[in-house]
């Protein structure tokens, strides 16, 4: 985006910053950031690991906004989580430390950003899960700062990670003993727990991933290989995992979000102890059949990958959204619901946030009804 047309789109966000009623104003559809919610779920999580004893590296995959970081760090995480080297690299140029690449780096562009990276940022973390890869990064580190790294374990997700205790095993003495790699731990994320509806059925997966991680940790606490950092968990099992004495620290993202994907799963505690903060506003722009309404955020303004966006307007609360097009979405109204005019506005819990977000090239930043502020979304799209 060049310096004129980034002017441009953020022209009429600037615009209202400060005004009253601004959010009842802004050119849609837009990706809302209500900052008293944000705030408030950002200290709770916080508080929550604090009295567990654990680090807090949460995921930037969830906001991919150094801004978000920043004030993440400030609150007294550790660092971040990264998916990716792109994101890594955005956070890098911010300023952003205590950054850990939660997926491995294999191919040759890769590695060599990661050494570029490291220069920027000496204190960034890596993942391995195999032996091949292992050799690649520490011919590519040779001359340089050794590389810290984490050995990866696979407990169910089978997405990354070696696949079992023994295998993990075996990897962390190989790479305890390759140069230029320094074995820092161990990351151990089930992210298919995370949105187990039931509690309890949650808690009982969470835990047997547990039990994975604890045998190779004990494997490699008889072998006097460190485990200084043990890295997971997420939103969704944040205090089963942080609570259990096994992890040393957790990479939850969604919980400053939330979405509608989260309203669909029970907490362990009752209620979640956090609020939805994030919003898509879109406008109602066609409102001549008796059944439905048509808004302008269709399937390139919400992720696909979750529950129904659910609309949280007072006058439409509880319709089904769905979507009618690229660029349309569908509200059905049903007997004795209002009937929005054109260009009424409507809010929505995002279907799935992570997402959602990169979507969006800025977060418009709201306290009530007033824009304080507009948060670039800088990690997204790059190259």
């Amino acid at each position: 985006m060049t310096a004129e047309i980034e002017q441009k789109a953020l022209g009429p966000f600037a615009a209202l910053i400060g005004a009253p009623d601004g959010r009842k104003r802004l050119n849609t559809p837009s990706l809302i950031l209500d900052l008293d919610v944000f705030d408030a779920n950002v200290a709770r999580m916080q508080a929550i690991c604090d009295a567990n004893g654990v680090n807090l590296r949460p995921h930037a995959k969830s906001h991919k906004s150094s801004r978000i970081a920043q004030a993440q760090r400030e609150a007294g995480a550790i660092g971040v989580c990264c998916a990716t080297i792109n994101e890594a690299e955005a956070m890098a140029v911010a300023g952003v430390g205590g950054l850990l690449i939660t997926a491995p780096l294999v191919t040759d562009v890769k590695i060599s950003r990661l050494c570029d990276l490291c220069a920027r940022a000496p204190d960034t973390m890596a993942v391995i899960d195999n032996a091949d890869n292992a050799l690649a990064l520490s011919a590519a580190f040779a001359g340089r700062p050794a590389l810290n790294v984490l050995v990866d374990l696979d407990i169910g997700h089978h997405r990354t990670g070696a696949v079992d205790p023994a295998a993990a095993f075996k990897l962390a003495r190989m790479i305890a003993a390759t140069p230029n790699l320094t074995l820092q731990g161990v990351q151990a994320y089930g992210g298919h727990f995370q949105h187990i509806p039931d509690a309890a059925k949650r808690g009982a997966a969470a835990a047997q991933g547990r039990e994975q991680l604890k045998a190779l940790l004990a494997l490699m606490r008889d072998a006097q290989l460190e485990t200084g950092i043990v890295t997971g968990a997420g939103t969704g099992t944040h205090g089963l995992d942080g609570s259990s004495g096994v992890f040393t620290e957790i990479q939850a993202g969604s919980y400053i979000f939330m979405d509608a994907e989260y309203a669909t799963i029970n907490y362990e505690g009752g209620d979640w102890p956090f609020g939805f903060s994030l919003f898509v506003q879109t406008s109602v722009l066609s409102a001549n059949l008796p059944t439905q309404v048509t808004t302008d955020a269709g399937t390139k303004s919400f992720a696909l990958n979750g529950p129904p966006p659910r609309i949280v307007s007072a006058s439409l609360h509880g319709a089904a959204y769905g979507f009618a097009g690229d660029e349309h979405g569908r509200v059905m109204l049903e007997h004795g619901m209002g009937r929005p005019q054109i260009g009424e506005r409507l809010e929505c819990i995002v279907s799935h946030c992570d997402p959602t977000v990169c979507l969006y090239d800025y977060f418009v930043c709201v306290r009530g009804q007033k824009v304080v502020d507009v948060w670039k979304i800088d990690a997204r799209g790059r190259a």
